[in-house]
């Protein structure tokens, strides 16, 4: 048989295209040579010149991940295991987290080009046979490129060929300050956060965004999205509800369908897999939403996760039928992470109240055997690390298994069910696991144990076509990533995720050049995602720049025809070092209000405790009080309409959770909510350029008693705020400049669906 393949000279690798076959990629001066086999070449990765099965893409994902595992010697299943800490390109310099070298130089000292692999990368790539990377920052598209090929060039030629399998948070977030969101320096398409999507009440659009989203990570060299966020958001306190679908257990289904389907697949695919494919990572397993008062488990004060309403059936219904139920051919998304919590009391066969990745009936019986869960498990970032001094600390999440080693710790997550370590660069506990599982087990068992991981976790990286051709091409990737129609679908969904909560009078939309008062905001020092505390900072809003496009932007209230107020939703921290300081448990409510909240209706005996860096095992906050680090936003929108006389205000929020909108709504004619986009779209809205279509993704609490009254587990249980004009701001509910919508969406998914 002729020769059915070409060659071309790309910048950096050979790409080899076979007639009706597979594309591969080679990077120059590699070790790895080409075969010829039926006059297809393929790649010798183990230089033997014959063509062994994990080297035949015409075989499946399944058996050439079967073959690879069974040849690959225990540590390098151990480095398949891991994922990497989180990676800024280029790294940063000096102390702090997200910091590496460079020949033991500063970036700035090394002199290196931005898309140089750091010497932290090259050791784990190496040495520690990592091929799981989290991306976290890039500064452009050319360095996600440069810095790609330089990755998979060096794995290409380390082991047994295997490719770095890139992934990333998501990343096409509009808003400023996202918590979860990488630090973005590309021009990628910008889109409706996760709450926001759920704003539009269209699916459809959710898988759109999948489609696109998929060839711009394509194109930036990532295959594994750690998303999408599919708890159920039934704690409106909780600091990831903005991240979620929501908390209607039909509309998160059907966005998880929509999400994963629109990311996982490659059009024309028989399975639905390719190079078009990015796996899809869906979290939190089996929820994360009832965190107990809504406090977060990135903190040892936020680790138990609570169901007073007997509701833990619910929060899998994402999982059971959204994630697991596919309706295109990939069929399930391809990871799991379990959250951070301790899923308090629902293990009804141990009794064991550990966090979700080190639980055998969580992962082990209800994952794996009864739902017949077959994917990857991975854990979310540093469950193995040792937990700080104190409960506040950001640092490692080891819930109630403080008191393990590291090693044993892997040890009792890979007993459990789990297959991957996130935020572990470092294969040693791996493989002290491993030894210890042997002297328990046997070598022969914790040896097929290591492979079936291993297959799992390899089964994603042959379905991507990474084996085949990893690398990018610098020109197609420019024109891909923040191309102009995908530029321009992402501000489009921007535009249908705003809310219009109120219009008294009609006085939404402005006319145009009008003159246009926007107040600066103050925020006073609160304590951030990374437990250091912000700066008192004083605020101009980035509206006020925008508004110049649209309006007349004027200094004084006295002086304008309409006044613009950009605020945020309040913004608390449901812990306090002083208040532990001063001789109290150190618990204070998430308010949910701006003004100073006491908090009367709590339980006064919490439902969870017992953390070893506590002495008491009540973490009840009754009778404390807290007030939101941003009280000024509710001041500035009085202050204004007090000199704005019987002149329009309108309030444009930034909502992140519900809000008890009883303190500002009165001081408002008209009020737009917004998930995080950009100034400029609330502004097109305002203008009446777009008319509103969004609908609210979430209650607005009437005030903070009926908060404190929910149960964690359940949705909808909040008496909801009914303003001036009589309108309840209840789910589902929303207006254009007509009045409120009522249309196919209300119809299918309004409260009385629920």
């Amino acid at each position: 048989m002729g020769k059915m393949w070409e060659e071309k000279q790309m910048d950096g690798y050979r790409l080899i295209r076979n007639q009706g076959g597979r594309e591969l990629g080679v990077a120059d001066g590699s070790r790895v040579k080409l075969l010829t086999v039926d006059g297809w070449a393929f790649k010798d990765f183990l230089g033997t010149g014959e063509l062994v099965p994990y080297e035949d893409w015409r075989l499946g994902a399944r058996e050439r991940a079967e073959d690879l595992a069974a040849r690959l010697p225990v540590e390098d299943i151990a480095g398949l295991m891991l994922y990497s800490a989180h990676q800024i390109i280029p790294a940063g310099s000096g102390p702090g987290p997200f910091t590496a070298t460079y020949g033991g130089k500063s970036f700035e000292e090394s002199k290196e080009k931005p898309w140089a692999l750091t010497d932290q990368q090259k050791k784990f790539l190496t040495e520690d046979k990592v091929r799981h990377v989290l991306i976290m920052g890039l500064k452009d598209t050319e360095t996600a490129v440069r810095w790609n090929n330089g990755m998979q060039a060096l794995a290409e030629n380390t082991g047994f060929g295997i490719p770095a399998n890139n992934s990333s948070d998501p990343r096409h977030g509009s808003g400023s300050g996202a918590e979860f969101m990488g630090i973005t320096g590309e021009p990628i398409s910008k889109w409706a956060n996760g709450i926001g999507l759920t704003a539009s009440f269209d699916p459809e659009s959710v898988k759109e965004f999948g489609k696109i989203g998929s060839r711009e990570y394509r194109a930036l060299g990532i295959a594994t999205a750690l998303s999408p966020q599919i708890d159920l958001a039934t704690e409106p306190r909780w600091m990831r509800f903005p991240d979620t679908f929501g908390e209607h257990t039909e509309l998160t289904c059907a966005m998880t369908k929509a999400y994963c389907d629109g990311f996982q697949t490659t059009e024309g695919s028989p399975d639905g897999w390719g190079r078009d494919s990015v796996n899809t990572m869906v979290k939190h397993f089996p929820g994360g939403g009832p965190c107990e008062a809504g406090r977060d488990a990135h903190y040892a004060y936020g680790k138990y996760a609570v169901y007073p309403g007997q509701n833990f059936e619910e929060h899998l219904k994402p999982f059971t039928q959204g994630a697991f139920c596919l309706e295109e051919g990939t069929g399930c998304a391809s990871a799991v992470m379990p959250y951070y919590t301790i899923s308090y009391g629902q293990d009804k066969k141990n009794g064991e109240n550990v966090g979700n990745s080190f639980s055998s009936y969580l992962i082990g019986d209800l994952l794996r055997k009864q739902l017949g869960y077959e994917g990857v498990v991975c854990t979310d970032w540093g469950i193995t690390h040792d937990t700080g001094a104190a409960e506040e600390e950001f640092a490692g999440k080891c819930w109630g298994v403080e008191g393990l080693t590291e090693a044993q710790r892997h040890l009792k997550a890979l007993e459990a069910g789990v297959d991957q370590f996130g935020g572990n660069n470092d294969v040693q506990p791996v493989l002290e696991a491993y030894r210890m599982g042997c002297e328990l087990y046997g070598e022969e068992a914790m040896r097929k144990r290591f492979e079936r991981s291993a297959v799992r976790l390899l089964q994603n990286i042959f379905r991507t076509g990474l084996f085949e051709n990893p690398y990018l091409d610098l020109e197609e990737s420019l024109h891909t990533v923040g191309n102009p129609e995908f530029v321009r679908k992402g501000y489009e969904s921007q535009l249908r995720s705003i809310v219009l909560l109120k219009n008294k009078g009609g006085v939404l939309p402005l006319q145009e050049k009008c003159k246009v008062y926007i107040p600066d905001r103050h925020i006073r020092p609160y304590r951030n995602f990374m437990s250091g505390l912000t700066p008192d900072s004083h605020i101009t809003p980035p509206g006020k720049a925008a508004a110049a496009a649209r309006f007349t932007v004027v200094e004084t209230p006295e002086e304008a025809d309409a006044a613009i107020c950009f605020v945020e939703s309040p913004i608390s921290v449901g812990y306090s070092p002083e208040d532990r300081q001063a001789g109290g448990n150190g618990y204070v409510p998430v308010t949910l209000q701006y003004r100073p909240y006491t908090a009367e209706k709590t339980r006064k005996e919490s439902l969870a405790g017992g953390d070893p860096l506590e002495d008491f095992t009540n973490r009840s906050y009754y009778g404390k009080t807290n007030t939101a680090a941003n009280e000024e936003d509710l001041d500035i929108v009085i202050r204004t309409k007090e000199r704005m006389k019987d002149k329009p205000v309108i309030v444009a929020m930034t909502v992140k959770n519900p809000v008890v909108l009883s303190e500002m709504e009165p001081y408002a004619d008209a009020i737009l909510v917004e998930f995080g986009v950009s100034a400029e779209a609330v502004l097109e809205v305002a203008a009446g350029c777009y008319e509103p279509q969004g609908l609210l993704p979430m209650q607005m609490p009437a005030d903070m008693d009926t908060v404190e009254e929910q149960a964690e587990d359940c949705a909808f249980d909040m008496r909801v705020y009914t303003d001036e004009e009589g309108h309840s701001y209840d789910f589902a509910y929303g207006m254009n400049y007509s009045g409120v919508i009522a249309d196919e969406r209300t119809a299918r998914y309004g409260r009385e669906k629920q």
